[in-house]
């Protein structure tokens, strides 16, 4: 059995001082060349989820970012050839009444991975240190409270055996009101604009300020934050998820070759006595 090799690269270097860069003038990738590289990291992606079942690892996601950053999609990509009793979405509702009463950690820690899992977030606890603080939905010292605290939780998560990998999606404001202006025209998209993505339009600066606080308290040696910059949603997704395939040790375990047997298959009979329902075939 051979040993994966990852190379790193550059992976690493992002730094939160240039976060709001835009994407080097790189054209926008084409279809036919994303499909081709997706599908390459999909074969790796499901070789990952076998040592992870097969090691019992535990990993943890985070997705954060502006409205309109493309999460969404991200996460999309990263999960569509994977099992999804392994690669596990939480895109948590505002908490209930009585959530709101409970210690603040207390709502996420039930969603976290246990062996063999890949718990991934859209939107995590940083709802604190983005949306609620911005949105005035926590007050300041609850939120400083919480940029002192999220370091010791992620430490307790990282000594509990946890690989957490935290991403920052970052976007411009013109893409950002672009995406949004099609979700609003896109009938296909209208379900993802939220009436807090309108309030939130107008507070760029603001949520650029909760961005920089966040980086300066939670950006630690145990769990920094990787910032990718998101113009091209095809070259994101491709960099995240290759990224996370060099974050995430695992080795390609052999496979038993498969080979179907020969079967019979007796004339199926139809019972007239209970007549099927059919789709109508109209395409």
């Amino acid at each position: 059995m051979s040993k994966k090799k990852h190379d790193k690269g550059d992976t690493d270097s992002a730094k939160t001082s240039n976060a709001a860069s835009p994407d080097n003038g790189l054209e926008k990738m084409k279809n036919k060349p994303y499909m081709k590289e997706l599908r390459a990291l999909h074969v790796e992606l499901v070789k990952m989820q076998r040592w992870i079942q097969h090691k019992g690892l535990k990993v943890c996601i985070v997705f954060e970012g502006r409205d309109g950053a493309g999460k969404g999609g991200t996460i999309k990509a990263l999960t569509e050839r994977v099992s999804p009793r392994v690669f596990r979405i939480n895109a948590l509702p505002a908490p209930s009444d009585r959530e709101k009463t409970q210690m603040y950690w207390q709502r996420y820690v039930p969603h976290l991975p246990a062996a063999g899992e890949v718990a991934i977030f859209d939107r995590s606890w940083y709802n604190r240190a983005g949306v609620e603080r911005v949105m005035g939905f926590c007050s300041e010292e609850e939120a400083q409270d919480f940029l002192k605290g999220a370091p010791i939780f992620e430490k307790a998560m990282i000594d509990s055996g946890i690989i957490l990998l935290k991403y920052w999606l970052e976007v411009t404001p013109e893409e950002q009101e672009r995406r949004l202006r099609d979700r609003i025209n896109d009938g296909r998209k209208t379900w993802k604009l939220s009436p807090m993505d309108v309030a939130s339009y107008n507070k760029w600066d603001d949520y650029t300020q909760a961005r920089d606080d966040m980086f300066k308290y939670t950006d630690t040696e145990w769990a920094p934050w990787f910032v990718a910059h998101s113009e091209d949603k095809k070259r994101v997704r491709l960099n995240i998820i290759k990224h996370i395939l060099a974050h995430v040790p695992y080795e390609d375990l052999p496979l038993e070759k498969v080979k179907l047997p020969k079967r019979k298959i007796k004339q199926p009979l139809i019972d007239n006595d209970h007549p099927l329902r059919i789709v109508p075939e109209i395409f």
